[in-house]
C-alpha cells in the first residue's frame, strides 16, 4: 500500500473515532445513556469488521475453489460442494454477528 493511502485511511478512521466527542449531550442521566451510547459503537465496529472479514474470506474461498476446478475440472462436483459449505459457514458468523449487534441497538443493556 501506498503511503497516500495508509494516511488517508487512519484520517478516516481518526475523524471515525473522534466523532462522539463532538455529540451533544443528552439531557438527563448520564449513565444508561453512555452504556447504550457505547453499545450501539461497539455493535456498529463489530459488525462493520464481521461483514469486511467474511467478505474477504468469502473472496479469498471462491478463488482458491475456482482455481482448483481449472487445474482439476473431474472434480468440480466436490470443490463445489466444499465451497458452497464453506461459504455458507462464513455468512453465518456474519449473521450471528448481525444479530448480536440487532439485540444491542434495540435492547436496552443493562437493564
Amino acid at each position: 500500500m501506498s503511503k497516500r493511502s495508509v494516511l488517508t485511511f487512519a484520517l478516516v478512521m481518526g475523524a471515525g473515532m473522534f466523532a462522539p466527542v463532538f455529540a451533544q449531550e443528552a439531557g438527563g442521566g448520564s449513565g444508561s445513556s453512555e452504556i447504550a451510547k457505547w453499545s450501539i459503537i461497539t455493535a456498529g465496529f463489530a459488525l462493520a469488521f464481521a461483514a469486511g472479514l467474511g467478505a474477504l474470506a468469502q473472496g479469498r474461498g471462491v478463488s482458491a475453489a475456482a482455481e482448483a476446478i481449472a487445474r482439476n475440472p473431474g472434480a468440480a462436483g466436490d470443490i463445489r460442494g466444499a465451497l458452497i459449505l464453506g461459504l455458507v459457514l462464513i455468512e453465518s458468523l456474519v449473521i450471528y454477528v448481525l444479530l448480536i449487534s440487532l439485540i444491542l441497538f434495540f435492547l436496552p443493556p443493562f437493564k
